[in-house]
């Protein structure tokens, strides 16, 4: 067997190095030096600082920024582990001059540049625009559920928290009556150092979430009902996405089909991202105004985005507003030919169960006819018209009620199908349709979608906006927020979108 040379990985090293050396043209590193420190005015962070002549030097910005960005783009969001990074990672050595700041120092600034962010952020943006990698063709909206730094467990209404308030001083009850038990019989208890844990643990549960309770109410969603709050940061939201129910924030971000670059980004502690969409509208004009980009950005580009920002305020808004919206309702696919038989050509999963009938009829198996205001139902038996232009509670839409005739309903051999309640002596339905009353902007903005020249513009979305988002939770590893409130999470959803802006610039220099 031929003999190697001993070596080891696991040995250190005194190596005289410059620093300069180690920040390589064409990486990442680089482009972090060269923006922050030729390219980029960074003096909106100078009143931060009030130490001119009196109070120890300050670490400078640019540093922090370069060892931050530069940690985030390796996936390192704790600032423990940012400031271990700089005693440990040759590079981030170089990119900090070796200053070696402390973790609190760094947690202190990410925490506190909000303001100086969005400028931050400005900034960046206009440097790529001035390196020509922003289209001004079309812009694709979405949205990135994101886990926070909190737990779903403490999350809840205040009905809900209450009930596990209960749940938990039942507990202790039990251990402390068990406990009491055996102290009477003089029983032996091998579990007793650990059950008097417990109920030490249960006890600060408890008393944390009746300490919340005393201080705050429901939080109210955009319906009026309250939904879950939580403990822990009551900003977040316990939301669905596609690793499960999470407790986070929604990362809304708007991107450039020309090079995916990032021009507007704000996180959202709801999962209802249709509310945001005139905001955000809003704020990405002003964004590319005071990056000199365009003065009306939203009126010569073409805005896109997926179905969950489809509602009829938001087509009330683009269209009166004339935004070149290509927005889909939820049923686009059941209108597209190329999707007739979609159906038959998908695989039954492990689970898969059959189809069975409906239990019930629902009103789009009567037959109606609107112009002649009657109807009849699956039996075929005509239906008595009850009120003509019922008014639905919202108002925004009127129709026609009808209900059966009570001798023929009770007779009818369908009527276990149709008919809930054995004691209901006949069966009512209502047809609605749209009030005249003012514009339909939901059938404007379908009928606008469902053209060959909207669906090719919409299938661009996806290759836009989507990759962005797998970028920056699977290859740069930024797949949680580690700060708590939304302020603080707007800021770190801003940095991980400078991270990505800034790999594309990488490219130019």
């Amino acid at each position: 067997m031929p003999r190697f040379k001993d070596y080891s990985y696991d040995q250190q090293l005194m190596l005289p190095i410059t620093l300069s050396k180690q920040i390589l043209p064409g990486t990442f590193e680089y482009t972090l030096h060269v923006l922050f420190s030729e390219k980029l005015d960074l003096s909106v962070f100078y009143d931060r600082f009030q130490n001119e002549e009196t109070g120890a030097p300050a670490f400078d910005p640019a540093v922090l920024l370069k060892i931050i960005l530069f940690a985030y783009s390796r996936g390192i969001t704790s600032s423990r582990r940012i400031a271990r990074f700089c005693d440990e990672n040759i590079v981030c050595m170089a990119l900090s001059a070796d200053t070696h700041p402390h973790f609190t120092t760094i947690a202190d600034f990410i925490s506190s540049m909000d303001k100086e962010c969005i400028d931050l952020f400005t900034k960046v943006l206009a440097i790529c625009y001035s390196e020509n990698l922003i289209g001004k063709e079309m812009f694709a909206i979405d949205g990135c559920k994101i886990s926070s730094n909190c737990s779903k467990e403490w999350s809840g209404t205040k009905a809900d928290l209450v009930r596990k308030v209960e749940k938990i001083r039942k507990s202790i009850s039990f251990l402390v009556g068990k406990h009491q038990h055996e102290d009477l019989h003089g029983a032996k208890n091998k579990d007793l150092e650990k059950e008097t844990a417990a109920i030490e643990k249960l006890s600060a549960k408890a008393d944390k979430i009746e300490s919340w309770l005393s201080e705050h109410n429901d939080r109210m969603g955009a319906s009026g009902k309250a939904v879950k709050s939580n403990i822990t940061d009551n900003e977040s939201a316990k939301m669905l996405s596609s690793h499960g129910v999470i407790q986070g924030y929604n990362g809304i971000a708007a991107v450039d089909d020309k090079n995916q670059i990032v021009v507007w980004a704000d996180a959202y502690g709801d999962i209802n991202e249709a509310g945001h969409l005139p905001q955000i509208l809003q704020d990405l004009e002003k964004q590319c105004k005071d990056a000199g980009i365009s003065e009306d950005i939203v009126h010569t580009v073409a805005i896109t985005a997926d179905s969950g920002f489809h509602n009829e305020v938001n087509m009330k808004y683009c269209i009166e507003h004339e935004i070149d919206t290509y927005i889909p309702d939820n049923k686009f696919r059941s209108r597209d030919v190329r999707f007739e038989s979609s159906g038959e050509h998908k695989k039954k999963t492990a689970n898969w169960r059959p189809v069975h009938s409906k239990k019930y009829f629902a009103p789009e198996d009567f037959h109606y006819n609107h112009k002649k205001h009657t109807a009849s139902c699956p039996a075929g038996h005509p239906l008595r018209l009850n009120m003509k232009n019922y008014k639905a509670e919202d108002g925004k839409y009127t129709g026609d009620r009808f209900r059966g005739i009570e001798k023929v309903c009770r007779e009818c051999t369908l009527r276990d199908k149709c008919i809930r309640n054995p004691q209901t002596p006949f069966r009512q339905v209502t047809f609605f349709h749209r009030s005249i009353e003012g514009p339909d902007f939901l059938n404007m903005a379908k009928e606008k979608f469902d053209t060959a020249t909207s669906r090719t513009m919409y299938s661009r979305r996806m290759g836009t906006v989507e990759p962005v988002f797998g970028h920056l939770r699977s290859t740069k590893g930024l797949n949680h927020f580690t700060l708590r409130g939304l302020k603080k999470v707007s800021t770190q959803w801003r940095l991980f979108c400078l991270v990505h802006n800034i790999g594309k610039l990488k490219l130019c220099w």
